[in-house]
C-alpha cells in the first residue's frame, strides 16, 4: 500500500476553506492516499506551525490569508512568481531539506480564464482593479501572456503606480486612481479587490465595457458578487467569479507535488455543489 502523504493549508481564519475537498477529489482521480487538513494557525505562530508541520513529516503546505507575505519572507529558495508578488501559498522541502515557495494563485487565473472560460488575453487591453497582494499576486502570470496593456487601478493612486512600476519591465504597465479611467475601455477588467467579500459595490462607469469585454471577480460565494451584477447589468459578454481560480491553483500545486496534473471540471463543479450553486 502507498504511503499516506501529509499536507495542508494554513491561514487565519480557516474552516470555510474548500481546498480539503478540492485535494481530496484530486486524489480520487490517480487513485491517491493523502490526508489534507485545514489548520488555523496562530497570528503570531505561523514560522513555528511550518517548521513544526515539515519536521512532522508533512510533505506540502499550501498557504493563505494573512500569512502569504510570511511564507515568501519565510523560505530559502523562492520562485519568480513568489519573488514579484511578494507572497507564497506553495510552500515544500526541496531534496537537500530547504523550505521552497511559489505562488500559483496568477497561474491558476490565467488557467482558468484561458482554457476554462476561453477568454483571449494575448492583445487584450486589461483593467487591473486593486492593489494589494491579490493584484500583486496576478500582476506577472497576466503580462506573461502578453496583453496589450495593464492598467492597475487603485482608490490610493499611488499604490497602483507603484504596482505598475515594479512590474514594468514585463510590459505595458500604468497604474493610477479608479476614478481616472471613465474615458477608457477594456477588453478584461479583473477585480482584485475585496468588495466581492464585503458586499460593497465599486463605483465604475459602463464605458468601460466593449460589446466583447469579459469581467472577473477573483473572489467566489454562493450568489453574483456586487461586481458580477455590475457587469451583467451592463452587458458584458462574459462574467465568471473565482472559483475556478481557486481550482485551477490548487492543481498547480498538486501537480507541483505529484507529477500529475487534474482533471480540473469536475472539481470545479464540485465546488459549485458545495456552495450550494448551479455550474
Amino acid at each position: 500500500m502507498a504511503q499516506t502523504r501529509k499536507f495542508a493549508v494554513f491561514g487565519n481564519p480557516i474552516k470555510h476553506s474548500k481546498s480539503p475537498l478540492i485535494h481530496a477529489a484530486f486524489a480520487e482521480q490517480f487513485g491517491h492516499s493523502l490526508e489534507y487538513r485545514a489548520v488555523r494557525v496562530e497570528l503570531d505562530g505561523f514560522e513555528r506551525a511550518v517548521r513544526g508541520f515539515f519536521a512532522s513529516g508533512g510533505s506540502g503546505l499550501n498557504v493563505t490569508v494573512p500569512f502569504k507575505t510570511q511564507a515568501s519572507d519565510l523560505a530559502d529558495i523562492q520562485s519568480e512568481h513568489s519573488r514579484l508578488a511578494g507572497a507564497a501559498n506553495f510552500l515544500v522541502l526541496d531534496e537537500q531539506g530547504r523550505i521552497a515557495a511559489d505562488n500559483t494563485d496568477g497561474l491558476g487565473l490565467v488557467r482558468d480564464m484561458v482554457v476554462n472560460q476561453g477568454w483571449l488575453l494575448q492583445g487584450a487591453r486589461i483593467l487591473l482593479l486593486g492593489a494589494g497582494g491579490a493584484a500583486r499576486g496576478v500582476a506577472g502570470p497576466l503580462l506573461q501572456e502578453r496583453p496589450h496593456s495593464l492598467f492597475i487601478a487603485n482608490r490610493t493612486a499611488h499604490k497602483a503606480a507603484q504596482l505598475a512600476q515594479e512590474f514594468g519591465g514585463l510590459g505595458d504597465v500604468r497604474g493610477g486612481d479608479i476614478s481616472g479611467i471613465e474615458e477608457r475601455t477594456f477588453d478584461i477588467v479583473i477585480n482584485a479587490t475585496s468588495t466581492g467579500l464585503s458586499g460593497e459595490t465599486l463605483s465604475l462607469a459602463p464605458a468601460l465595457l466593449n460589446e466583447r469585454s469579459c469581467c472577473y471577480d477573483m473572489v467566489y460565494g454562493p450568489e453574483p458578487t456586487p461586481f458580477m451584477r455590475w457587469a451583467a447589468q451592463h452587458a458584458a459578454w462574459a462574467v465568471a467569479d473565482g472559483a475556478g481560480m481557486l481550482v485551477e491553483q490548487a492543481a498547480e500545486s498538486y501537480f507541483r507535488w505529484y507529477g500529475a496534473r487534474p482533471e480540473t471540471a469536475p472539481v470545479i463543479r464540485r465546488v459549485r455543489d458545495a456552495l450550494g450553486v448551479a455550474a
